[in-house]
């Protein structure tokens, strides 16, 4: 951003003067800092700047707009010019842009695309048809490939000759007739191979690769399991339909640990950044949930009055409530976060439930005796009696392993009956352990105590 402002007097100086000078200043400055700079212009200003800009380059710059902009510029620049630039984006960017964009606008862009470049547009039509979130809505179809009897020299020259139009480089697909995937070529494998020799004969028959109906968060995994830079996608037949980068994968993660920290926080996933959205659409995002966590703590007030003779008779309890049930919900908050990073790259599964349980169990075990001593002496500093340390480090050991297997199991839970785990976000389970800690709390004072306040009354 930083750069973007000090070139910007420069470019408008050259776009108002010499546009024709542009390409030899853009030549030093990547994409992503011109981006920037075309946030902070006006529409007509930064339509006249993308039009001034190498088609190629403006696509660049284009496709790293937030998709709020490329919409609004999109009606600045008209369909024409859009689709100049939209032919020469990547295709899964193109995909991705055109997929945000209104039913009304999509019809006469892609009919300018077709104008323009009819490859471009059938490229569209084909990566539309998988889902966003999957492995076929990332995938791009600008890769080389090369048949398995091709000699090396000539796979050699086909990969020099193709470069230009390809997203990645660093491995040359094996297809057969059919488009069949076979196996891969890297380019090392490449330069040391003899150039006499077949592709078939040197290339790497193991190939790594994902369905187009498989989600993005697991294409995520697979990719950095394998410490892949690019994956091929294979349809059901063995057919090679495009292959998924590893910025694309960077971008998924990123939007993906976005949403997460979004929905454990208990707002719903916002995209723009915090400035860039609306306060309506922030009001509209958190007030749902605000709203069901404050109606959740009805069941706190329910608890508590049901236990009102307790309170009524023993006076001290209500000094520890706040203490109690805080322990429950925040060992609830550390095991729910633990279990859905696990979940979410790959360390835990479904299936592993009885393990989780049986470790959480333990662990609450051990930070619910942790915390009770701690507890037992604050009880002893205020002067309240041993029966009332008792109860309080009952309560402690039994709210922390109650909050440690609630939270480690909600997720799980979710995720057996498809919901992302991430929804049972920390506010969640701190209000429904707090509940269920008010109970145990009461309860065992009721049983314990009750009849006895005598006991507990100071002098």
């Amino acid at each position: 951003m930083r750069l973007a402002r000090l070139i910007g007097p420069e470019l408008e100086a050259l776009l108002q003067e010499s546009p024709g000078e542009l390409a030899e200043l853009l030549d030093e400055i990547h994409p992503e800092d011109i981006a920037d700079l075309v946030g902070e212009f006006d529409d007509a200003h930064a339509s006249d700047l993308l039009k001034a800009l190498p088609t190629e380059y403006a696509a660049q710059v284009f496709e790293r707009l937030d998709t709020d902009r490329q919409e609004a510029l999109t009606a600045s620049l008209g369909f024409d010019s859009t689709a100049r630039i939209a032919a020469q984006m990547e295709p899964d960017e193109r995909v991705d842009f055109l997929s945000i964009m209104p039913p009304a606008v999509v019809a006469p862009l892609l009919e300018s695309l077709e104008k323009v470049d009819p490859e471009a547009a059938e490229e569209v039509e084909e990566l539309a048809r998988w889902p966003e979130r999957s492995a076929g809505g990332l995938m791009t179809t600008e890769f080389i490939s090369v048949g398995p009897e091709l000699r090396i020299s000539d796979a050699i020259d086909e990969l020099r000759h193709r470069a230009r139009e390809a997203e990645a480089l660093d491995i040359v697909y094996v297809v057969d007739t059919a488009r069949k995937l076979k196996g891969g070529l890297t380019l090392r494998n490449l330069l040391l191979a003899d150039p006499s020799e077949r592709v078939i004969d040197v290339m790497l028959a193991n190939v790594i690769s994902v369905p187009p109906e498989m989600g993005q968060e697991e294409v995520a995994r697979v990719l950095g399991k394998y410490d892949l830079h690019t994956m091929p996608v294979v349809s059901t037949t063995g057919e090679l339909l495009g292959v998924i980068t590893s910025d694309d994968i960077l971008d998924v993660m990123n939007e993906e640990q976005a949403e997460d920290v979004h929905k454990m926080g208990a707002v719903e996933p916002i995209r723009e950044g915090y400035f860039d959205a609306s306060f309506a659409e922030y009001i509209r995002k958190r007030a749902p949930w605000l709203a069901f966590l404050f109606v959740s703590g009805f069941f706190t007030t329910t608890a508590m009055r049901k236990y009102d003779h307790v309170l009524a008779s023993v006076a001290q309890l209500s000094f520890y409530v706040p203490l109690l049930i805080s322990a429950g919900g925040n060992s609830g908050s550390q095991s729910s976060t633990l279990v859905i990073r696990g979940l979410a790259v790959g360390d835990i599964s479904t299936r592993d439930w009885w393990r989780v349980l049986l470790r959480e169990l333990a662990q609450g075990l051990v930070l619910g005796v942790w915390l009770a001593l701690f507890g037992v002496l604050r009880v002893l500093i205020a002067g309240d009696p041993m029966k009332m340390a008792g109860l309080v480090a009952i309560t402690l050991v039994s709210n922390v392993i109650m909050g440690c297997v609630v939270g480690a199991m909600m997720p799980l839970l979710l995720r057996r009956i498809g919901v992302d785990p991430a929804t049972s976000s920390t506010p969640f389970i701190a209000t429904l352990v707090d509940v269920v800690g008010i109970v145990i709390y009461l309860g065992l004072a009721d049983l314990l105590l009750l009849g006895e306040a005598h006991v507990l009354a100071k002098p």
